[in-house]
C-alpha cells in the first residue's frame, strides 16, 4: 500500500504509553491470539482462555520509538483515506460525514462503552463514535493468521470505520433495537448482517480511494481478502474449540466476510450492500 508522504488525519488520539503492557501468546497452542480475535467476531474470550489466565508475553514498542511513530503514522494515513472517501460520498447523497476519533492504547483502554482491555482487538464504540486500536494486533493478526501486509491492517481500520457509517446512517440502532425482541438464534444472524455490510463498506471504501489515490500496489486485495478469511466465525471457532456452532456465529464465515468485501471493492456502490434484504448471505 502506498501510504508513506500522505495525508495524515488530525483525529487520531494516541494513548500508548500508560498502563500495562500488551498480552501476547505464552507458548504453546496460542489461546491469547485466538482470545483476541475471537473477542473481535464478538465472542466470549473466557470461552477459549483457560481459567488460569494467560500468561504475560512482549511488550508493546514504547510509544515514542520509532516503531511506535510509524504505526501511529501508518493509522493516520489510513484514517485520512476513509475520511476523504466517506465525506466525498455522503456528500454526493446530501449529507455530512461526521468523521470519527481513532485512540491508539496499550494493555486497556476506557471508553464510553466502558473498560477495554487488549484482549478486545479494534473495536467501536457507538456511544462517543470512536474506534480503538492496539496496534499490537497487527503483529498477531499476521504471524498466527497469516494475515499480513499493510493493506490487510487497512481493512481492519477499514471495517471499523464501516460501523462508523453505520452509526452515523441510523443502522445500528434499528438493529439493537430489533435484537432486543429476537431469541439468541436470531439475534446472532442480526449481528453477522451487520458485520458484513461493514466488510461491504470497508471494500467500498477500497474502490474509493484507488480511484481517488492509486494507493493499491497489485497485491494489496489478496491481503485485504485474507484478513477477511482469517477472521470468519467458522475458522475462529474451528480453531479455538475444534468445532463450529453456526448459530453461534456473530460475525459471518469467512467465505461470506471475503464476498462482501469483494462485492464493495468490486461495484462501489452503497446500493449494492443491503446485507439485511439479502435472502441468502
Amino acid at each position: 500500500m502506498r501510504w508513506q508522504g500522505r495525508r495524515q488525519s488530525g483525529n487520531v488520539e494516541d494513548r500508548r504509553g500508560g498502563g500495562a503492557g500488551r498480552l501476547a501468546a505464552g507458548g504453546g497452542i496460542g489461546t491469547v491470539i485466538i482470545a483476541i480475535l475471537y473477542m473481535l467476531m464478538g465472542g466470549n474470550p473466557a470461552d477459549v482462555i483457560p481459567a488460569g489466565g494467560p500468561q504475560p508475553g512482549r511488550q508493546a514498542p514504547a510509544a515514542n520509538s520509532p516503531e511506535a511513530q510509524q504505526q501511529k503514522e501508518f493509522v493516520s494515513v489510513v484514517l485520512a483515506d476513509t475520511e476523504d472517501v466517506w465525506n466525498r460520498l455522503f456528500r454526493e447523497a446530501g449529507g455530512t460525514y461526521r468523521e470519527p476519533r481513532l485512540v491508539l492504547f496499550s494493555g486497556r483502554v476506557e471508553s464510553a462503552c466502558g473498560m477495554a482491555t487488549a484482549a478486545v482487538g479494534p473495536f467501536y464504540c457507538p456511544e462517543d463514535a470512536q474506534v480503538y486500536l492496539d496496534t499490537s494486533f497487527f503483529d498477531e493478526l499476521g504471524s498466527r493468521f497469516g494475515a499480513q501486509g499493510d493493506f490487510a491492517q487497512a481493512y481492519v481500520i477499514a471495517h471499523e470505520v464501516g460501523h462508523h457509517v453505520q452509526n452515523q446512517l441510523g443502522i445500528m440502532d434499528k438493529v439493537n433495537s430489533r435484537r432486543q425482541r429476537l431469541s439468541e438464534a436470531e439475534a446472532n444472524e442480526l449481528s453477522v448482517r451487520l458485520e458484513l455490510q461493514a466488510d461491504f463498506f470497508a471494500g467500498v471504501w477500497a474502490h474509493h480511494a484507488q480511484r481517488m489515490k492509486k494507493i493499491l500496489d497489485p497485491d494489496d486485495l489478496n491481503e485485504a481478502l485474507q484478513a477477511a478469511n482469517a477472521i470468519g466465525d467458522d475458522r475462529l471457532q474451528a480453531q479455538s474449540q475444534g468445532y463450529v456452532v453456526p448459530d453461534s456465529f456473530t460475525h459471518g464465515t469467512s467465505e461470506q466476510r471475503v464476498r462482501w468485501f469483494r462485492r464493495g471493492w468490486e461495484t462501489g456502490d452503497l446500493r449494492a450492500g443491503d446485507t439485511f434484504g439479502a435472502p441468502n448471505l
